[in-house]
């Protein structure tokens, strides 16, 4: 869900994230842009804050106001995995590495947060060590240290208790076999995967090469979390802060409001500037309310950053002023449709053939807001701006409008000659998704096709509804509107969380809902291990056409957002790292 690249290689073999030195990143996604930052302006003009700073000032004071069209995944770092929560959880939790706030490339740097540099490397690229800046406080005082990032990471490894988080954890350290987390083995002295020889030290031991695993420390899963203040399931209601803000209160599927944070030292954090004195968080906000209140400055930013809905599409583009406060950046991103092989008859790959050869995808385009709010139609997984991308078609139609001959083929194949029936599943709070739905029901119609629409809460959508197996199979889900943006800007961190069987859980919270593949899962593991970077990036290619070979993704297009600059803030620019604006540099005019 973010999307990263470094701006220096990190040495060492194996890894698949070394290729990121050089490439270009729901969650997120890198804009496309070539600006290398750093310059200022106060001047509004469209895409103003794309590469550039506006309004640039250090002064301090004043509220910053967002909405939410639905409730946050999750406040707890080791459980969200929506990339604009990414960006702005940095207010209040403190990785042990971050993306540089910065506007155009500088946000692709890594840069060390609450660790004092990068990792050390082994040469084997298996182990990585950092050393944690001494000072760091929890909010109530406590000193932070090495053991409580141990007890997050490992906290984050209970997938019964924190469905939504990452998997990259459990994929690459070296956990004890069966280890559930630190609730059902609370002494974490028995654990060597994650290692603190002193307060100030912690060591991580992978059970494969992975050269790039700066990437998985700038993760919020490596924000610590207190052992004794830890309440499960129930931290989220009042995490405890290390960053600049902590939570004054925090009313689910209602209202955050964050406060400055007493106990934070700017001496030991030289990354953050903390301007505002306070963020309010509105949740569950009609979407195009949104809009219109950021639109008269009555509000600052929609914070899920996914762009104005289509009732604020052609105001803000017919009207000179408005759209010198819009920024149109095109990021690593995927909206797609997740084709369910685990739903009859969509079991028989010719019928999930017969969706894609119907599906209009200029509807899936209109749906999301056209060229420029919605962006370009998609024909594989992989956007562009991923080294490996290939451009290819495997179901093309004219004009983009569907084949519908071709769909009535591979329904005659597959035992279907007058179509079938199944559900459509989708945000209830996202109309574009709706509309994505509504699209996909006109255009499949046409070959018997028959979709039953599906709307589901976004807070709840991977954990309990479309990311559920057993609920997917037991409601016929034969289809989910889904999006994805690379967690950083390579094959891996785009494609690994969407294609490979293995990050599925039965217990629910996976953004793979469909992809199960064997020879895919064993593409990925020869790619991690593959140290010649052209030779990667093939696989990654090829991993990408097999995935279309057998139908269980059907591409929509690569995002691009049509936002509207908040009127009122300074240092607004657009994080490429997240390809939202950058929530932590933000201050109040």
């Amino acid at each position: 869900m973010i999307r990263k690249r470094m701006t220096a290689a990190i040495a060492m073999g194996a890894s698949v994230a070394m290729a990121l030195a050089a490439c270009g990143g729901d969650g997120g996604g890198g804009t496309t842009n070539n600006n290398q930052g750093g310059g200022g302006t106060t001047t509004a003009a469209f895409n103003a804050a794309i590469g550039n700073v506006f309004n640039p000032s250090d002064k301090k004071g004043g509220t910053i106001k967002f909405a939410n069209p639905s409730d946050v995944d999750s406040t707890d770092p080791g459980e969200t995995y929506y990339g604009y929560n990414w960006d702005f959880l940095r207010i209040y939790g403190r990785s042990l590495v971050m993306f540089k706030p910065g506007p155009g490339r500088q946000s692709d740097e890594l840069i060390p947060d609450l660790a004092e540099s990068l990792g050390q490397g082994s040469a084997d690229a298996k182990t990585w060590t950092y050393k944690i800046r001494k000072g760091v406080k929890f909010e109530d005082g406590t000193e932070v240290k090495a053991k409580d990032v141990k007890y997050a990471v490992l906290r984050s490894t209970d997938k019964e208790t924190f469905p939504n988080g990452p998997a990259y954890f459990e994929q690459f350290l070296n956990l004890p076999e069966g280890y559930k987390g630190p609730y059902k083995t609370p002494n974490l002295d028995t654990n060597q995967a994650i290692e603190t020889p002193d307060d100030y030290t912690i060591v991580f031991h992978l059970n494969q090469p992975f050269g790039g695993f700066d990437y998985l420390a700038q993760l919020p899963q490596t924000v610590p979390v207190p052992q004794a203040k830890d309440t499960g399931a129930k931290y989220r209601e009042h995490v405890i802060s290390t960053g600049p803000y902590k939570f004054e209160s925090y009313e689910p599927g209602k209202r955050m409001v964050l406060v400055r944070n007493d106990q934070w030292d700017p001496a030991t954090d030289p990354n953050r500037k903390a301007l505002p004195d306070r963020y309010e968080v509105d949740l569950n906000v009609n979407a195009d309310d949104i809009d219109n209140r950021v639109i008269s400055g009555d509000l600052h930013i929609d914070i899920p950053g996914t762009g104005v809905q289509p009732a604020a599409q052609g105001r803000v583009l017919s009207d000179p002023a408005l759209k010198a406060r819009g920024d149109n950046p095109t990021i690593a991103r995927l909206w797609y449709t997740s084709v369910t092989g685990t739903v009859k008859p969509l079991d028989n790959v010719d019928c999930r053939k017969a969706v894609l050869y119907a599906a209009d995808r200029t509807g899936y385009q209109t749906a999301y807001g056209g060229e420029v709010a919605g962006g370009d139609i998609a024909t594989t997984i992989m956007p562009p701006q991923i080294p490996g991308y290939q451009k290819f078609d495997l179901y093309p139609s004219q004009d983009n409008k569907g084949d519908i001959n071709k769909a009535k083929e591979h329904l005659q194949k597959c035992g279907q000659p007058n179509g079938f029936a199944t559900k459509i599943g989708y945000r209830a709070e996202r109309p574009k998704e709706k509309a994505t739905a509504e699209s996909l029901q006109q255009s499949l119609k046409r070959v018997g096709i028959e979709l039953t629409l599906a709307p589901f809460p976004a807070g709840d959508y991977f954990a309990q509804f479309c990311g559920n197996p057993p609920y997917v199979v037991a409601n016929g889900l034969g289809l989910c509107v889904n999006g994805w943006g690379a967690d950083w800007n390579d094959g891996f961190g785009f494609l690994s969380q969407i294609v490979d069987s293995r990050v599925i859980r039965e217990t629910g919270g996976s953004s793979n809902i469909s992809v199960r593949i064997p020879e895919v899962d064993k593409m990925i593991d020869q790619a991690l291990a593959e140290t010649d970077r052209s030779k990667r990036e093939q696989i990654w290619g090829q991993i990408d056409k097999k995935v279309m070979e057998e139908a269980f993704i059907l591409p929509g297009v690569f995002a691009k957002a049509l936002l509207v600059r908040p009127q009122g803030l300074t240092n607004v620019f657009i994080n490429e790292a997240y390809g939202y604006y950058d929530y932590l540099a933000l201050g109040v005019a």
